[in-house]
């Protein structure tokens, strides 16, 4: 796969719901007022990088399409989101099992991010560090050490935002870029 990057924000909640590359979302507005979502999502040549956040409590379905292996977080602190009646805390990560579904609820405003490789590309990372990365038979809550996860939280919001200020960067990784 090119390198590429995609930032698009959102007033219609099913076109949110569509731009989610290798799922099928569906997503139900449970609160009152103007809806509006971001969504970036960073194409690299094994790895999948996805920043969301929206304003209104909702409910979602969502089906893993894509065959990856995939680990979800909270990008930062905000009201209650459920994962199939379970908290998502912003100091977890949940690994997700291959091509399984989920139902989601929001209480609010939430923001969150993903990161995706092939099953085979996750376990070879796994041995190489010690360690079993197979996707899981079932989402999996892990809770990292907490600067461990900063610094994921942190590593994450930067690659957003080198999508929206200098895509060109992602998508030539070769070119070197000089500011004056």
């Amino acid at each position: 796969m090119t390198p590429s990057s995609t930032v698009s924000t959102f007033d219609d909640p099913d076109d949110y719901a569509a731009s989610v590359p290798g799922s099928s979302v569906e997503l139900t507005i449970s609160g009152r007022g103007h809806f509006a979502a971001a969504h970036t999502t960073i194409y690299l040549p094994h790895l999948w990088v996805q920043r969301f956040s929206d304003n209104l409590p909702r409910f979602v379905h969502s089906a893993n399409l894509s065959g990856r292996a995939t680990i979800s977080f909270r990008s930062r602190p905000g009201p209650s989101l459920l994962r199939n009646g379970v908290e998502m805390l912003p100091s977890n990560i949940i690994r997700w099992g291959i091509d399984e579904s989920f139902f989601q609820q929001s209480l609010g405003p939430t923001a969150s991010g993903s990161m995706s490789l092939s099953p085979e590309v996750m376990a070879s990372i796994g041995a190489l560090a010690g360690c079993d990365l197979t996707p899981p038979k079932d989402a999996l809550s892990v809770t990292p050490p907490p600067n461990a996860m900063a610094k994921l939280q942190r590593l994450h919001a930067a690659a957003g935002q080198l999508a929206e200020d200098a895509p060109g960067v992602i998508a030539h990784p070769k070119r070197r870029v000089v500011s004056i």
